[in-house]
């Protein structure tokens, strides 16, 4: 049985934005200086319609997804969160209908005891994603990938599926959204609400590529992540594109992130049905099984994909646009590494031209971008 996730709606009349006063209590206690990080954590209410007389429905469904404390915590329960413009995931540690106001107050923000709201259950969340920002087109094709199991497993409906909150929903290919190891690697460690609240302002970078470089299918069709870091490394080209002195090499680790994310989600799908044998790959001279090494940084990556031929075979066949996937595209990606990602990475300066020359091939000025062709490959 496919893991059960929840999805709701924030209401934007009961705080100037709900999202961010829960936000703001999770940076506040991350903030604190030496605090166990057992105690960053935020309760989210499900807050009951003063309309509705009945109880909830559902009650006893969405309070059983609560995660054991003694289960595998790679299986994540995730609550999705929305108000139709922008889309978040959090990391749902609890679910409990007991009023965390009576014990626990400093984690709940204050709006709910201002407002008198009552809640049908709480939520505790220790992190929040941030997955799509001022797009509502791109929230409606994210929320597609969920499955309603309360409506015949139909894929969401941002129109008319939003009925009964939270949302009961399962996805057809599972994702971990906050593995320790991918955090590591994407934000340096510090969590993700951290790492958004620290990288904001690029809402209209956003929007230029989406219009003016992407187009709107390739741009939705690139991981929610991978799309956050191609803004990141936009934003810092164009706030320094002018001065000669600046560095861009940081321009070059991002775009290098933004690769690995991208790659990392069709290696995930790729790899189904592929025998055990043909799914090692060498990590620092570590042999490993696919796709349990994942993530990976560029160099292992463009190992997975073109360095066993058997597997190489495989991904052709299994991915959509797939021979260019390991063969011109994974010898491109190659190059990158070897050329700006790797010795940015390393703290080397990577000289602008060099930046700019792969940044251009990346994107698609003047020629046919990797990034976007990259984008539209999925499982056939």
């Amino acid at each position: 049985m496919c893991p059960q996730h929840l999805v709701t709606v924030w209401n934007p009349t009961y705080a100037t934005n709900a999202l961010e006063a829960h936000v703001r209590v999770l940076l506040d206690w991350a903030r604190r200086q030496d605090v166990d990080p057992d105690d960053v954590y935020v309760w989210w209410g499900k807050v009951k319609s003063s309309q509705r007389q009945s109880a909830m429905p559902h009650l006893e469904a969405v309070v059983a997804l609560s995660p054991d404390p003694d289960a595998d915590l790679s299986q994540e329960v995730h609550l999705y969160l929305t108000d139709y413009r922008s889309l978040y995931v959090a990391n749902v540690d609890a679910v409990s209908t007991a009023d965390p106001r009576h014990d626990d107050l400093q984690h709940v923000p204050q709006y709910y005891d201002a407002e008198s709201l009552q809640c049908d259950c709480w939520f505790l969340l220790r992190d929040i994603r941030l997955l799509v920002r001022d797009d509502l087109e791109s929230v409606a094709a994210e929320l597609r990938l969920l499955r309603n199991t309360r409506y015949n497993d139909r894929p969401l409906s941002l129109y008319g599926g939003m009925v009964d909150l939270p949302l009961l929903v399962t996805r057809d290919e599972p994702r971990q959204f906050f593995d320790a190891t991918e955090c590591e690697q994407l934000t340096g460690g510090a969590s993700w609400a951290v790492f958004d609240s620290e990288r904001g302002g690029v809402g209209a970078i956003e929007a230029s590529l989406r219009l003016d470089h992407f187009g709107a299918d390739a741009w939705r069709a690139l991981d929610g992540t991978a799309r956050r870091f191609v803004a990141m490394a936009e934003a810092t080209l164009r706030q320094h594109r002018s001065d000669h002195a600046a560095d861009l090499s940081p321009v070059a680790v991002l775009y290098g992130k933004a690769l690995e994310v991208q790659l990392v989600a069709l290696l995930r799908s790729g790899l189904q049905g592929l025998r055990e044998q043909d799914c090692y790959v060498t990590v620092q001279g570590i042999s490993m099984l696919l796709p349990d090494a994942l993530p990976l940084t560029l160099t292992p990556l463009v190992q997975a994909l073109a360095g066993e031929k058997l597997r190489a075979e495989h991904l052709s066949t299994v991915l959509r646009d797939g021979p260019w996937l390991v063969r011109e595209c994974a010898t491109a990606i190659d190059g990158f590494a070897r050329e700006a990602r790797n010795p940015a990475a390393h703290g080397d300066i990577v000289a602008r031209d060099v930046v700019i020359r792969w940044r251009d091939r990346l994107l698609g000025v003047g020629c046919e971008g990797l990034l976007p062709r990259l984008a539209r490959i999925r499982r056939v």
